[in-house]
């Protein structure tokens, strides 16, 4: 594959511990000591009452990260292409259809049933953004941040235009969680441009490798970023914290992995 280049011009963030990009970068270089809390998700108030009471963590997620992303970079949130990656859907969602299957009444409702599919996220941005630009949304299991990254740098290279990714994950109910372990809600929201600008906080180029991932030195962070795959973002969003220039790498594929050059 050949090298890819764009720009990163807004940042939104939201998981255990980290309120908001700005509040967080402290944090994610260090000055600041990490405290584990769990993960505060806004009112989404950009939703139509009856939206906003279905709605659940991941899309309280997308919108928060998606929102905060695109009013750092100013952008018209109508008009930008969008790409939503996630390892999986909604956690509570599933746990109660399997619940209600798992019972003698089996009669799933249809607001439950269209909340519990892959792509709920990226319809609720539709409403909540007036957002009529195309929209992509895949999941990847543990590797779904490295490929909704790929996706999105690609998009913004061909089209030539800024595109939104946006990559979260929230956590599971018992018994699921068990067997599918992700210890709270994460989610990250991208601005990603083809050109330099005032706005842009780095440079990434982006290759493929067989180097070992980076691994964050902060036990605690490393400890979310190695279990919750929106989190393998976080050495990523430390560089640039860190306004460091530094080639990293991120989770992909078991053997094929991201190697991100970035140069701010």
């Amino acid at each position: 594959m050949k090298s890819l280049t764009c720009y990163i011009d807004g940042i939104g963030l939201l998981g255990p511990g980290l309120q908001g990009w700005l509040a967080s970068r402290a944090i994610l270089t260090g000055e600041q000591a990490y405290q584990n809390h769990k993960t505060v998700l806004p009112s989404p108030e950009s939703l139509p009452p009856a939206e906003r009471r279905r709605c659940g963590p991941l899309v309280k997620l997308t919108l928060a990260v998606g929102h905060a992303a695109a009013a750092a970079a100013g952008c018209d949130v109508s008009t930008l292409p969008s790409v939503f990656s996630a390892s999986s859907g909604d956690g509570n969602n599933c746990h109660e259809i399997c619940a209600m299957l798992a019972s003698d009444d089996r009669q799933i409702s249809p607001t439950r049933f269209h909340n519990s599919v892959h792509n709920a996220a990226s319809g609720y941005w539709s409403i909540a953004a007036g957002a009529m630009a195309s929209s992509s949304v895949l999941c990847a299991h543990d590797a779904s941040f490295g490929a909704g990254l790929l996706e999105a740098i690609t998009q913004v290279i061909v089209d030539n235009t800024s595109v939104l990714l946006i990559a979260c994950d929230a956590a599971y109910p018992e018994p699921l969680n068990s067997v599918r372990n992700i210890p709270d809600d994460f989610g990250i929201g991208l601005i990603l441009a083809p050109q330099h600008s005032a706005k842009s906080m780095a440079r990434i180029t982006l290759a493929l490798t067989t180097d070992a991932p980076t691994i964050l030195m902060d036990s605690a962070l490393e400890k979310i970023r190695s279990h919750i795959p929106a989190a393998r973002s976080l050495p990523l969003l430390q560089a640039i914290a860190g306004n460091k220039s530094t080639t990293l790498v991120i989770d992909y594929l078991e053997t094929t992995r991201i190697s991100i050059e970035i140069a701010v």
